[in-house]
């Protein structure tokens, strides 16, 4: 069994936790995220999703859980942010991560080009590195697959400009997924309750990624503060 399918078969069934915090949110702090991680892992996450080196190399200090490294960046001129260049790619594989994960959206990346054209170069260029497309519609799922990545996250449906608004977690993405495309299928995205997490088990999932609903004590209070208001 070669590194890769052990790596599925240690996280299948299982529930990864994303622990993440963007400079304009109160735990931001590689420091905080490292201790998030490994709450989770005591608490029986088998991953960790993490966003930036230094979360990362913090993360790995106590936690010796699968990552499935990403690189949150914004350029000018594309919607595209989700470790959205090779710059990005380079640095996590640097680091080490068992998962990179990126941006498989039909979106103009910040160099202009598509995914279609990218992933061929980073296929080629990181042999053994383990793939996360994520996508936003089964369209992009597909086209993932056909180009080789090596598993398929449901994250981005909600959150662009043609699925704004789509019901999550979004089933009917995670059920044609699971039918149709022969690789490890992750959902993530809007899983805020262990009814939502089930859901998407039911359909037959992978594993799933769970952050807000865990890990964003702010966008938990305003959940409950919403729900009295």
């Amino acid at each position: 069994m070669n590194n890769k399918n052990q790596l599925f078969e240690k996280i299948k069934g299982k529930l990864i936790v994303s622990c993440q915090a963007l400079p304009e949110e109160p735990l931001h702090s590689p420091y905080i995220m490292g201790r998030m991680a490994y709450a989770a892992m005591l608490g029986g996450a088998c991953g960790i999703r993490a966003n930036s080196v230094e979360d990362i190399r913090e993360i790995k200090k106590t936690v010796s859980l699968p990552i499935i490294g990403i690189i949150k960046r914004v350029y000018d001129g594309s919607d595209v942010f989700i470790t959205p260049t090779l710059e990005e790619i380079d640095l996590l594989y640097q680091e080490g991560v068992d998962i990179i994960a990126l941006d498989a959206t039909d979106r103009v990346r910040p160099d202009g080009k598509t995914i279609n054209e990218v992933f061929p170069i980073l296929r080629d260029k990181y042999k053994d590195q383990i793939f996360m497309a994520d996508c936003s519609t089964f369209a992009e799922a597909k086209a993932a697959y056909e180009l080789g990545f090596d598993c398929i996250g449901t994250t981005l449906s909600g959150y662009t400009e043609n699925t704004r608004g789509t019901k999550l977690p979004d089933i009917s993405l995670v059920e044609r997924s699971v039918k149709e495309l022969n690789v490890p299928i992750i959902a993530e995205g809007g899983i805020w309750t262990p009814e939502d997490l089930k859901a998407v088990f039911d359909r037959g999932v992978h594993t799933a990624v769970v952050g807000s609903a865990i890990t964003r004590p702010m966008e938990i209070t305003k959940k409950f503060i919403q729900a009295i208001s």
